[in-house]
C-alpha cells in the first residue's frame, strides 16, 4: 500500500511466516521437508517488501501516550524504545496449560511452533518411543494422533469432553470415534488427566476414572486462548470472551492501535454474538484489512462464520456457520435435517457416503449452519454451503444450485441439492419430519414404522418397538395400519421413508419422516452412549 512507509515487524521467536498448520503433517511424514514449512524469512521480507523484520525481539510494553513500544533484544538483552505512528498487534493465541501436577517435564510438549515440532521430532528420533499420549481432541489433537500413528507409535487420546471435535455436534463427531478406534487409537472420552509423574524414560499418567497410562511422550492439545497481556497492560479494552476488542476496521479502543488474528474477538456471522474463532482464513483477511486501514483505506471485516475442516485418518469432517449446540446456547430457533448420499454417482467405482447435517431457520429457510463427515467430497459441499450462508441464501436456493456433475465427481442431484430438497419439502409442508429423539420416545398416539427390507434389520440393526413393513409392500398392507395413529417412518437414510411418508399422507394417514433414517439413528445413539 505504500513504498515510503517505514515498516518494522517484531517477533520474539526465531521464525516469521511459518506454516504452523502443517506441523503435524511434517511429524507424520506427509510433508517430508522441514524447509517447506518456512514460507518467508527476515531476509526475504526485506528484499521483496522492504519490511524490517526483527526476530528474537520481545515487545515488553506499549506506551500509547508517547506512541512507543518497549523492545528487548533477546540476544543482547538490550532494551530500547521504538516510536510508531500506527501499531498493529498480532500476537495470536497461546496454548492453554492445564493446572495439572507434573506437567513440567522433558517429555511434555505443545504443538504450535516450529521449535515445538523440532523438540517432538528430536525425542521421537532419539528415543523411538513405543507409546504417546495426546491430551485434547480438537484439530491439533486429532492431527497429532494421526501423525504419531503414521510413525508407528501407539497412541492414547484423552479428551475431557464426551466427543472429539467440540465445534461440531455430538452425533456428527461419533463416526470419528470409530475411525480413531479402527486405526488403533486408544480413545478415552469424558476423561481428565489428573497428574503426571516423571520417571525419566517415561511418564505415569493418572486419569479421572482411576485408570493410569505409561507413556513416553505427552502432547498437550487442550486449546488456545488469546495472548492479550500487552494489550491489557496498555489499557486496551478486551471483549466479552477475553479477546482484544476491535471494530470492523480492526481498530482497538486506543487511537492508532489496530489488532488482528487469533488475539482478537470476532463477531459470529450467524448469531451476531462475540466469539473467539482462531482460524487461519479470518486471521489472514483481518491482517489485510488492518494494513489497508493503517495506510489510509476504509475497509471493514464482516464477521466470522467458522468454516473449518479436519482430516482424521480416512475421514474428513468439516463445518460452517452455527452448530446446533451454538444455536441452543444463543436461544435461536432452528430446524435440522440429515442426508447421507454418495459423494459421486453410485455406479462409478469408489463411491462413499457423505453424512451432512443442515441447520436452517424454521420460518424462511435461511441457512444457519452445516456439518459433514465422510471419506471424500466433504470439503467442497461445506464450501458451497459456506458461500450460501455468507450470501444469506435459503434452503430453497440450495435446491436450485447448479453444481459440477460427472460420474467421478458428483451426482445430477448433488449432496447440497438433496439437503435443499429435504429441507424445502419440510418447509413447504410436502413432507413433515421428525427427529431421532421423537422415535426414541414416541407418544401413545405415535407408531414407529420401519420400511426397510427384513434382511437389512438383521444385518444393520432395528429400532426397538418399530413395526416393519417394507416400502414395496406398504401400499398393499395399508389395512394393517391405524388411521388414528401418527406414523414416524424410518428407512436407512431417509429416501424410502420420504416415499413412504408421501404414500401414507396421500392415503389419508398422518406421517412424519425421521430425517436421515437409521444411519442418523445410529450416530445419535453412539453419541448418547458416551454420556450415559
Amino acid at each position: 500500500m505504500s513504498e515510503s512507509a517505514d515498516i518494522i515487524m517484531f517477533e520474539r521467536g526465531d521464525y516469521v511466516s511459518f506454516a504452523n498448520c502443517g506441523l503435524p503433517y511434517h511429524i507424520g511424514g506427509d510433508i517430508e521437508s522441514r524447509d517447506a514449512l518456512l514460507l518467508q524469512t527476515p531476509q526475504s521480507f526485506k528484499q521483496r517488501f522492504n519490511v524490517d523484520v526483527r526476530v528474537r525481539s520481545n515487545v515488553e510494553a506499549i506506551n500509547p501516550l508517547a506512541q512507543t513500544v518497549t523492545v528487548r533484544n533477546l540476544d543482547s538483552n538490550e532494551c530500547y524504545q521504538q516510536p510508531y505512528d500506527k501499531l498493529l498487534l498480532s500476537p495470536g493465541a497461546k496454548s492453554i496449560a492445564p493446572a495439572i501436577d507434573g506437567l513440567s517435564n522433558n517429555r511434555t510438549f505443545t504443538l504450535r511452533t516450529l521449535p515445538d515440532m523440532d523438540q517432538i521430532q528430536t525425542l521421537i528420533d532419539r528415543d523411538q518411543p513405543s507409546h504417546a499420549t495426546v491430551l485434547g481432541g480438537g484439530f491439533i489433537g486429532l492431527e497429532a494422533a494421526e501423525a504419531l500413528r503414521q510413525r508407528g507409535i501407539d497412541v492414547a487420546l484423552v479428551e475431557l469432553g464426551p466427543q472429539v471435535m467440540a465445534n461440531v455436534d455430538a452425533e456428527m463427531a461419533s463416526p470419528l470415534h470409530q475411525e480413531l478406534a479402527d486405526h488403533g487409537v486408544d480413545l478415552r472420552l469424558a476423561t481428565a488427566l489428573m497428574s503426571v509423574e516423571d520417571n525419566g524414560d517415561s511418564l505415569a499418567l493418572k486419569l479421572s476414572n482411576g485408570a493410569s497410562l505409561t507413556t513416553e511422550l505427552l502432547i498437550l492439545a487442550t486449546g488456545v486462548k488469546p495472548e492479550t497481556e500487552l494489550a491489557e497492560q496498555a489499557g486496551i479494552a478486551l471483549g466479552a470472551n477475553g479477546g482484544i476488542k476491535v471494530n470492523s476496521r480492526m481498530e482497538t479502543s486506543i487511537t492508532n492501535i489496530f489488532a488482528a488474528g487469533d488475539a482478537v474477538e470476532h463477531v459470529d456471522l450467524v448469531t451476531g454474538q462475540p466469539a473467539l474463532i482462531p482460524l487461519a482464513g479470518p486471521a489472514n483477511r483481518q491482517g489485510r484489512i488492518a494494513a489497508d486501514n493503517m495506510l489510509g483505506s476504509d475497509k471493514h471485516y464482516k464477521a466470522t462464520q467458522g468454516t473449518s475442516v479436519c482430516r482424521v485418518f480416512d475421514l474428513t469432517i468439516a463445518a460452517t456457520g452455527s452448530s446446533e449446540k451454538a444455536l441452543l446456547k444463543a436461544k435461536r430457533k432452528y430446524e435440522k435435517i440429515y442426508v447421507h448420499p454418495m459423494n459421486h454417482a453410485g455406479y462409478f467405482p469408489g463411491a462413499t457416503a457423505v453424512s451432512l447435517k443442515l441447520l436452517f431457520e424454521p420460518n424462511d429457510g435461511v441457512i444457519l449452519g452445516a456439518q459433514a463427515v465422510g471419506k471424500d467430497g466433504v470439503d467442497k459441499r461445506i464450501d458451497v454451503i459456506a458461500m450460501a450462508i455468507r450470501a444469506k441464501l435459503t434452503v430453497f436456493d440450495l435446491e436450485e444450485q447448479e453444481l459440477c456433475y460427472a460420474p467421478p465427481y458428483g451426482s445430477a442431484k448433488d449432496v447440497v441439492n438433496l439437503a435443499g430438497f429435504v429441507a424445502a419439502n419440510y418447509l413447504r409442508g410436502e413432507s413433515d419430519i421428525c427427529q431421532v429423539d421423537d422415535v426414541l420416545a414416541p407418544n401413545p398416539q405415535q407408531v414407529v414404522l420401519d420400511v426397510r427390507n427384513p434382511p437389512e434389520l438383521i444385518n444393520t440393526g432395528a429400532i426397538e418397538g418399530a413395526v416393519n413393513i417394507p416400502l414395496d409392500s406398504l401400499r398393499e398392507r395399508l389395512n394393517e395400519l391405524d388411521r388414528d395413529k401418527e406414523y414416524l417412518v424410518s428407512c436407512m437414510v431417509g429416501l424410502r421413508a420420504h416415499v413412504a411418508t408421501r404414500l401414507l399422507i396421500n392415503s389419508g394417514f398422518k406421517a412424519k419422516n425421521m430425517t436421515g433414517g437409521f444411519k442418523t439413528y445410529q450416530m445419535v445413539l453412539a453419541a448418547k452412549a458416551v454420556t450415559s
